[in-house]
């Protein structure tokens, strides 16, 4: 089956252009989003990828209407791949039923890979020059040095309950466990 999904991002946006070029491939069942290509769960793409089963093709009017971005799009493909699934993109004539469209993929995949990889190494090093001039990273601990032994008297003394030292300084039960087990 030949299955097409369209995306608009707002409802003032009319999806006509891209479900007349899925008609026109060929389409027999249509899928329609009216939802930001920034959200992680698009209810009719999800009820597509449900459906949507071996031997069916895919079809798009263009790539950008399917992933929110690169490594969406590839995570996507390899879901449908992995499903004997076939992808076409009008727009940009991808065609994976075919072994070009394999190796323009795969090509795709291997430039999104390098992507990640790039901002993998450029935030390690970011993060190793940091320490190296006396930076900590992560979020500030709410309490100080005072503060934790003064928690770990009360706690050691049953004076007050966990709860209760925990509403004193405004902090949750968590904060004063991992305070009472990290100044041990």
């Amino acid at each position: 089956m030949i299955i097409g999904y369209a995306r608009v991002s707002t409802l003032e946006q009319n999806e006509a252009l891209q479900t007349d070029a899925l008609d026109k491939a060929g389409c027999e069942r249509l899928f329609t989003d009216h939802a930001s290509g920034a959200k992680a769960h698009r209810p009719e793409l999800d009820r597509l990828l449900d459906v949507i089963r071996d031997g069916d093709t895919l079809v798009v009017w263009k790539l950008d209407r399917l992933g929110r971005s690169v490594q969406n799009l590839v995570d996507l493909m390899n879901l449908l791949q992995s499903r004997g699934v076939g992808f076409k993109s009008l727009t940009e004539n991808m065609d994976t039923t075919t072994p070009g469209g394999v190796l323009v993929f795969n090509v795709f995949a291997a430039m999104a890979q390098f992507e990640r990889d790039l901002i993998r190494e450029r935030t390690n090093a970011g993060l190793q020059a940091a320490r190296a001039r006396g930076h900590k990273g992560g979020r500030p601990s709410k309490l100080g040095d005072r503060e934790r032994a003064r928690i770990r008297e009360l706690y050691q003394s049953r004076a007050l309950t966990v709860q209760e030292i925990a509403d004193q300084y405004h902090v949750s039960r968590k904060t004063i466990y991992s305070s009472i087990k990290n100044t041990r």
